[in-house]
């Protein structure tokens, strides 16, 4: 991809997707909405990667959204369609990881939420502030914030608009990882790192099983949990875990 509002470098297993608006604080516009989706696409379409990072340029995540100014000028379901991309990152097969290296605000932590990992530096803020202009989230904020931190304290933080620290984060379940101030992007390169490690496939079932698993009865998730590690056997990389623990070295999966 050309570097524009945002860039996507791959090495090996592992995709890194950056936000690259570091002078408006990565807030985000329908160039930085298409870019991320054409990034997500991309990811889609190579085979070899196994965990993605998402992270931000410069000093934020992400703290927002831009000028609404355009909004007036096309009917609203077409400027949501033009503006959310957060389902993209959701959508992703392979695990993904938000390092958090500084405020993520409203659409920004919309973005955080879409991810299954999320680190974050010590000076991060994250937080929802739309009701203060008579706005709701409307790029999954309100649903995958309350999967995460539960449905009483999602209704704090939406409904008074209170930004919580990354301490406040951790503690509550918003983030997995407080890391020093600079840290967050090494933080989560350490998790992906550890990710690309393991049978591909098996990663991509296993997060399958637990995010499909949140919104069936416990019997529909065990039934999808066992469907998808009966798949599993038919694979080659199934076969090299056998064979590597048989033989007591390091497996060499290849994601078939």
């Amino acid at each position: 991809m050309p570097k524009g509002a945002v860039t996507l470098d791959t090495k090996g297993f592992l995709a890194l997707i950056r936000l690259n608006r570091p002078r408006s604080l990565n807030r985000v516009t329908a160039d930085v909405a298409w870019e991320l989706r054409e990034a997500c696409q991309a990811i889609s379409k190579d085979r070899q990667i196994r965990a993605i990072i998402l992270t931000g340029s410069g000093s934020a995540f992400s703290s927002g959204r831009d000028s609404f100014d355009e909004a007036g000028s096309l009917p609203p379901g077409q400027w949501l369609e033009i503006h959310q991309v957060a389902s993209a990152i959701a959508n992703l097969k392979a695990p993904t990881i938000a390092a958090i290296n500084g405020d993520a605000i409203d659409h920004g932590l919309e973005l955080a939420l879409a991810c299954d990992i999320r680190t974050a530096a010590p000076g991060a803020k994250l937080g929802f502030t739309d009701l203060s202009r008579d706005m709701i989230p409307w790029d999954g904020g309100s649903q995958r914030l309350a999967r995460i931190v539960g449905r009483s304290r999602a209704l704090e933080l939406l409904l008074t608009g209170r930004l919580v620290t990354s301490k406040e984060a951790l503690a509550m379940g918003l983030i997995s990882l407080m890391t020093s101030q600079d840290g967050a992007f090494d933080a989560a390169q350490a998790l992906a790192l550890e990710i690309v490690s393991v049978a591909p496939i098996a990663a991509q079932y296993t997060k399958e099983a637990v995010m499909k698993g949140m919104d069936l009865s416990l019997q529909q998730g065990l039934e999808l949990e066992a469907d998808l590690s009966f798949i599993l056997q038919s694979t080659s990389d199934r076969l090299e875990g056998i064979r590597s623990f048989l033989e007591k070295r390091p497996p060499k999966f290849i994601g078939e």
